[in-house]
């Protein structure tokens, strides 16, 4: 039985895995200079980046939320597999053999590696792709056609066709090598009495994560006989594949979102291909299952430009009641977004396929350009459902759509928003002014509990407590970023960024030279790697990697990412003035409680106790003029 993977391994796959290169997939970066980059966090639901890479040293850090790590932690937390799965799968990407140590018994497999379920997927695409050119298929390429959709437009967007025969695929992917398990797990292949293929004689669609990894299928029925009356059916939830977390098409629209700041929602796969046939490279789509607060967080990733995330999100709607529902139903949860949210309402009820058939290319770009405020919409058919020819139903009508203007996030537009209910319902602004207030002043609804501190945030953490141990909570820790602790904070950066300019003059820094509990746990596990002197490749990692406290840990990845506050490469007078200083500091603390003890020390009674004390104090203070004068380099 294969061992563990070998150290060495895993430090080659760190050092070929470039960190900016691996969460470029999942997260928009820009240049934040000093050798860093940023974007919105991934981790946490944020409207400015926080979320630092730092490429040199291998390593992201959010200050909002104080995830950090290296690549290896950042694909375990964001795609949820193990240290062992993380490495495997860049290990598969960067070429990297990896290689076990013999006698070590692993840890039980959870499943199939995510590579050999990617690579299952990969395989059944192109199986698919070239069974569509086959003479089987010809009611799936007339589905196509019909739509306006050529032999080019399959090929751009993969679609092929799943054969009817029940174990093609099967058959097809034993002979590359993949096991029944495996198959079964990645949802290719069902299980009842035997095996079978889980689609069978249905035009199929590629469904691709950011990276352009197929990782699951949507399956149409075209066949009148099809047994299985359901028109879509999707790949069931599998390790790679959560419907909530997954936009059809956002391969495709990654860049053009984050290059022209808009995403446009559509509902369809052959809405998705209309839309990029017809110039608008932005759309996307759920896949079977309405767009929620996860599928929001993905296109939060791309809608960055420069330093907050902006641009346009897009919906397009039904004008029926259906419709009018979806639209509602995203308004509530629009505070996803800080993006303006838009709908665009097709005519005649048409999807973005229709339109495209009856009308051309420029009717689908209209459509879009044609958007109006989601905000506007939803008062149109709040205000739309009452008679405003009576008084009573202009006083509901006005009440409800207060409470709309009160839902929205943005105060600044409340009275703009208020003007706007009173031009539509017929009322005096005042009145409407009025109810708006009487909305907003509506109490919210009580939570039961609030969120705990993540341990180490910049705000400080408390210790830990045993679960249902009755005490009293500890004070929380000072807050890392307090001007208290900057010098710290600062020499600690030195320190992990440029360990050469350090070596010789922080050979006689100690863990009482923090103040910081934590920023002293930080020294600690430095000092117990060896010091600076000790640094080489993946120091950082091996630091943070024997940090227990996670507060420890999240500081070391922050300190790590964050640049100095010269901006600069440190020379030898910024280094003293930094490690010098804050040794003297020490001193100085140690000065002022030997001041304290002798104050309290008779020089009569306690002669020898006395002159000990007072001999200890010169030998401090020439040592603090000494640190000075290192501190401030050559003078003159």
């Amino acid at each position: 039985m294969a061992g563990r993977i070998r150290d060495e391994d895993i430090a080659e796959v760190r050092e070929k895995a470039r960190i900016d290169d691996v969460v470029s997939s999942y997260v928009t970066l820009r240049n934040a200079g000093s050798g860093s980059m940023k974007g919105l966090c991934p981790f946490h639901d944020e409207k400015s980046p926080s979320f630092h890479v730092t490429p040199a040293r291998g390593y992201f850090h959010c200050f909002g939320c104080q995830e950090g790590g290296d690549v290896l932690t950042f694909l375990m937390k964001i795609d949820g597999i193990s240290f062992a799965e993380s490495v495997e799968r860049l290990a598969d990407k960067y070429g990297v053999q990896l290689r076990r140590e013999d006698g070590d018994v692993p840890q039980k497999p959870r499943g199939p590696q995510r590579s050999r379920l990617v690579d299952a997927h990969k395989y059944a695409q192109e199986y698919y792709a070239d069974a569509l050119g086959g003479p089987d298929a010809v009611v799936a390429r007339q589905f196509l056609d019909a739509r306006g959709f050529d032999r080019d437009a399959a090929a751009t967007f993969g679609v092929g066709f799943s054969p009817r025969g029940g174990e093609d695929l099967l058959g097809h992917l034993k002979q590359k090598g993949f096991s029944e398990d495996e198959l079964v797990i990645a949802g290719l292949v069902g299980r009842g009495r035997g095996l079978y293929d889980r689609f069978r004689g249905r035009l199929m669609w590629p469904i691709r994560d950011a990276s352009g990894d197929t990782i699951g299928f949507g399956a149409r029925r075209i066949f009148d006989d099809d047994r299985i009356d359901a028109k879509y059916l999707n790949t069931s939830e599998t390790p790679i594949y959560k419907k909530s977390h997954v936009l059809y098409g956002i391969d495709l629209a990654r860049k053009e979102i984050r290059d022209s700041g808009r995403a446009v929602i559509v509902e369809g796969y052959t809405d998705v291909m209309a839309c990029h046939l017809a110039g608008v490279g932005s759309a996307v789509a759920t896949c079977g299952t309405a767009f929620g607060d996860d599928h929001a967080r993905v296109l939060r990733r791309f809608l960055v430009d420069d330093d907050r995330m902006r641009g346009e999100v897009i919906f397009t709607f039904d004008g029926d009641a259906a419709g009018q529902n979806a639209a509602m139903k995203v308004f509530r949860s629009d505070q996803n977004f800080s993006s303006q949210t838009y709908v665009a309402v097709a005519p005649d009820g048409m999807d973005p396929c229709d339109l495209r058939l009856k009308s051309g290319d420029d009717a689908v770009r209209e459509l879009v350009d044609g958007r109006v405020p989601l905000y506007r919409f939803v008062l149109e058919n709040i205000v739309g459902r009452y008679d405003l020819d009576r008084a009573d139903s202009r006083v509901d009508a006005l009440r409800e759509a207060a409470a709309l203007v009160a839902s929205v996030r943005d105060k600044s537009k409340v009275e703009a928003f208020t003007r706007e209910v009173a031009t539509s319902i017929g009322v005096d602004p005042d009145d409407a002014r009025r109810e708006v207030r009487r909305a907003l002043s509506r109490p919210a609804r009580p939570t039961t509990s609030s969120a705990p501190q993540r341990p180490g945030a910049e705000q400080g953490s408390g210790g830990n407590q045993t679960l249902g141990e009755e005490r009293p909570a500890a004070p929380p820790l000072p807050n890392l970023r307090d001007p208290r602790f900057a010098l710290e904070r600062e020499t600690l950066k030195l320190v992990l960024h440029h360990p050469e300019v350090v070596v010789r003059s922080a050979k006689d820094v100690r863990p009482e030279d923090f103040t910081h509990p934590t920023y002293r746990g930080v020294w600690e596990i430095i000092a117990a790697s060896g010091g600076p002197e000790s640094a080489g490749t993946g120091w950082a990692v091996r630091l943070r990697d024997s940090a227990v406290d996670p507060a420890v840990s999240s500081a070391l990845s922050a300190l790590s990412v964050e640049p100095l506050l010269a901006h600069k490469e440190p020379d030898t007078a910024y280094v003293h003035a930094h490690v010098y200083r804050l040794q003297e500091l020490t001193v100085l603390r140690r000065i002022a409680d030997l001041k304290s003890r002798l104050q309290r020390t008779s020089p009569t009674e306690q002669a020898t106790e006395h002159q000990r004390l007072f001999g200890e104090l010169v030998t401090l203070e020439q040592q603090r003029r000494t640190l000075r004068e290192k501190a401030m380099g050559p003078q003159g």
